[in-house]
């Protein structure tokens, strides 16, 4: 089970949850295209496209670090097109980029508004769309989202409706795009976490390092993915996967690896259906 040789073009992929899944794909040998905008060091922000692909090539990758604004179609279908020519092909999308704001409707700005929009779900819709005509040419190729079931309980909406929206935008494509490009066998696929991962996003928007503690380490979602993108593209499609879940079913039973601190209560992420029960073994802090 490996991804030697397969190329993955992955959004967002300077820090967090894409690099993580860059550098699992890249300790067999994978080719992957980092495909974000931070090109200069931020100054809260661990990370940039250089930074990630030195850390690629040396996890025993090939690295394309790639400037591309996802709002930019232009720059989209460059680095696509450029990321084929570079490896030969392209076998693999992640979209991982995303913009949040948990704000009610009447504290968010309409600009923020947008940009959530453009990003989670518009960009998303575009990277896929370029990217198909590649995909049809690879032996397994797969589209995966980092995006959330598509349960429309009103307590995902109440609090933060423009960021439920965007975010629920890129499951749609999930949604559309499976069934658009089953006849082709080409797998689209989402896949979310059960809890909050330990990334820069959750300590600056949901408690600092007192969350932090509380989480998963990005590695449950790169194990995820590198299982996925090893299913057979044209029977496995169209499915919204629960991290832990998915594991399980894949014979995982050790969860506690992944815990930041195993001392602290799991906090549940956003979006997980009240019905998707955990791994037996699993419990969260409760809800508030």
């Amino acid at each position: 089970m490996s991804l030697k040789g397969k190329t993955l073009f992955i959004t967002g992929a300077s820090r967090g949850i894409g690099l993580a899944i860059a550098l699992r794909a890249a300790r067999d040998g994978a080719n992957v295209a980092i495909a974000a905008k931070t090109k200069s060091p931020h100054p809260t922000l661990e990370g940039t496209i250089y930074t990630a692909a030195e850390e690629i090539e040396k996890a025993g990758g090939q690295a394309l670090p790639l400037v591309v604004d996802v709002r930019d179609e232009a720059a989209v279908k460059g680095a696509i097109d450029q990321t084929a020519a570079r490896f030969g092909s392209l076998d693999i999308v992640v979209n991982n980029a995303s913009a949040i704001s948990l704000t009610p409707v009447t504290q968010t700005d309409m600009k923020r508004f947008d940009l959530m929009h453009q990003i989670n779900a518009r960009g998303t819709f575009m990277v896929s769309k370029h990217a198909i005509a590649h995909l049809e040419k690879a032996a397994n190729p797969h589209i995966l989202m980092i995006s959330p079931p598509l349960d429309m309980a009103e307590k995902w909406f109440a609090s933060h409706t423009g960021y439920t929206m965007a975010k629920f935008g890129m499951s749609m494509v999930v949604r559309g795009l499976a069934g658009e490009l089953r006849p082709k066998g080409i797998a689209v696929n989402a896949l979310w976490p059960r809890t909050t991962i330990a990334t820069a996003a959750i300590r600056n928007l949901l408690g600092g390092d007192a969350i932090m503690r509380m989480s998963r380490k990005p590695e449950i979602l790169d194990d995820d993915a590198h299982l996925i993108f090893q299913k057979p593209a044209k029977d496995f499609s169209g499915r919204f996967l629960i991290d832990d879940t998915f594991l399980a079913g894949e014979g995982v039973r050790d969860f506690d690896t992944y815990r930041v601190d195993p001392s602290q209560p799991l906090a549940p992420d956003f979006f997980v259906p009240d019905n998707a029960e955990p791994p037996p073994g699993v419990s969260l802090a409760a809800k508030t």
